[in-house]
């Protein structure tokens, strides 16, 4: 049961963007930027990316949407998002990948505990520079989503087909489209 009282019938986020309009824009515009803009990362490598982060940070809402999205754009589809849950240091994804992958779980730990040798691993592995700075703030920006769900309780869906039938809305036409009252 939410904290506050959001609108029925929304999970996750959705009830929170209708709840405060003001702030939807700016948050909606920010997922699209971070996850669809353009970028060095492919979308589906943002997307695991803020999946992976929100498995860890157990925002099971944030986790369930973009394994999803990320699922979809993945070679591999929803076997490398779990793998990559599981365990990603054998999962099967890119070197330069699953070296983003620990600056970003280093990032859900603390912006601190990024060090000198997770970027040095990443650059080894074929990271760009771009492509540290990108996964640093979409890590980061997913501590916040998962915090701003999960601290306010809202719904978080079950059922994996919501999921994935969101997924598919965002790929066509965005975070900016996605349907709030």
């Amino acid at each position: 049961m939410p904290h506050i009282d959001l609108p029925e019938g929304l999970p996750g986020l959705l009830s929170l963007l209708a709840y405060r309009p003001e702030t939807a824009g700016p948050l909606s515009r920010l997922a699209e930027v971070l996850l669809r803009g353009p970028g060095p990362l492919e979308r589906g490598e943002r997307e695991l990316i803020a999946a992976y982060v929100s498995h860890l940070n157990d925002c099971a809402f944030c986790a369930g949407a973009h394994g999803a999205c990320a699922a979809a754009q993945l070679d591999g589809g929803a076997a490398v998002v779990e793998r990559v849950r599981a365990d990603p240091a054998s999962a099967p994804v890119p070197d330069r990948l699953r070296a983003l992958l620990a600056v970003a779980a280093a990032v859900r730990d603390g912006g601190r505990a990024v060090t000198p040798d997770h970027v040095a691993a990443a650059r080894a592995a074929g990271a760009t520079d771009t492509e540290i700075h990108d996964t640093v703030l979409i890590a980061a920006a997913f501590c916040m989503y998962n915090r701003y769900v999960d601290g306010l309780a809202t719904l978080t869906p079950e059922d994996p087909a919501m999921y994935e039938q969101a997924a598919a809305r965002i790929i066509a036409h965005g975070y900016d489209a996605l349907p709030v009252p």
